[in-house]
């Protein structure tokens, strides 16, 4: 009877550390996004993805310099950015981006996605012009009763963790004007609606992908964006199946 008592608990034992040990190797990659990225990408195809391949992906909302830092020191596996290559490479010379000497950026399009405008759901303006937003971003329209509303101050809504759409809509919308300095600042394309949901004064930017009931928008067709995924080297073959996944059984789930 003890003898059979030792087998059995022999047995739950190695069943144990089998489990654990099982656990403790589990496949898991860990990718970094910023706004459009994360909420477009990231979150939406998260779930099919690790039911599909059984790679655990922990997401990790960051702005590329963070995020580009990490993958140097090996702490993130890959960053997924509405950036185009120049754009990216320009943003790492102005935020002075050092990588340890020899590493190199591969990049791998993904996808792509529109910009819109967001406003107040009741907000009454109609289509505006690009005269017109340029004007209100600048500052030099600053009451919604000069481009056709109701007679109230305009608030400007800003993500600080969309470079790509910001840099982007400088250059293309703004031609290269300095955007309006008193804004109301927030994080991420997410934090953006929400913001504008809130206020009726107010009129940021954001994916389309973000667009729901709470807002009303307009696509701005000048800014329509890529998504690139960025690695330090080849990117590691988990790496590589999310790639896969997004460009294929995922790009039905990526919001546009």
């Amino acid at each position: 009877m003890k003898k059979e008592m030792f087998y059995v608990m022999l047995g739950f034992i190695f069943m144990f550390f089998l489990v654990l040990t099982s656990t403790t190797n589990a496949t898991e990659i860990n990718v970094a996004g910023g706004g459009a990225s994360f909420d477009n990408v990231l979150k939406p195809i998260k779930e099919p993805f690790e039911k599909a391949t059984g790679i655990k992906l922990n997401i990790i909302p960051s702005g590329p310099k963070v995020a580009l830092t990490d993958m140097d020191r090996k702490v993130r596996d890959a960053l997924l950015v509405g950036l185009t290559i120049d754009e990216l490479k320009d943003l790492m010379k102005k935020e002075a981006v050092v990588l340890t000497e020899g590493a190199q950026l591969k990049y791998t399009e993904v996808g792509s996605y529109d910009i819109a405008l967001l406003l107040h759901k009741d907000n009454t303006v109609g289509q505006l012009k690009k005269e017109q937003i340029k004007a209100i971003f600048t500052g030099k329209i600053t009451n919604w009763k000069e481009v056709g509303g109701k007679d109230m101050p305009i608030i400007v809504v800003w993500g600080k963790l969309t470079p790509g759409i910001n840099n982007n809509f400088i250059n293309s919308v703004l031609d290269k004007e300095k955007p309006l300095q008193d804004v109301l600042e927030v994080a991420t394309s997410a934090d953006v609606k929400q913001s504008v949901a809130s206020n009726p004064e107010a009129i940021g930017l954001g994916p389309l992908g973000v667009v729901d009931a709470t807002v009303k928008s307009q696509i701005i067709p000048e800014m329509r964006r890529p998504f690139i995924m960025v690695t330090i080297g080849e990117p590691k073959s988990e790496v590589k199946k999310l790639i896969d996944f997004i460009k294929n059984e995922g790009k039905n789930l990526i919001k546009k």
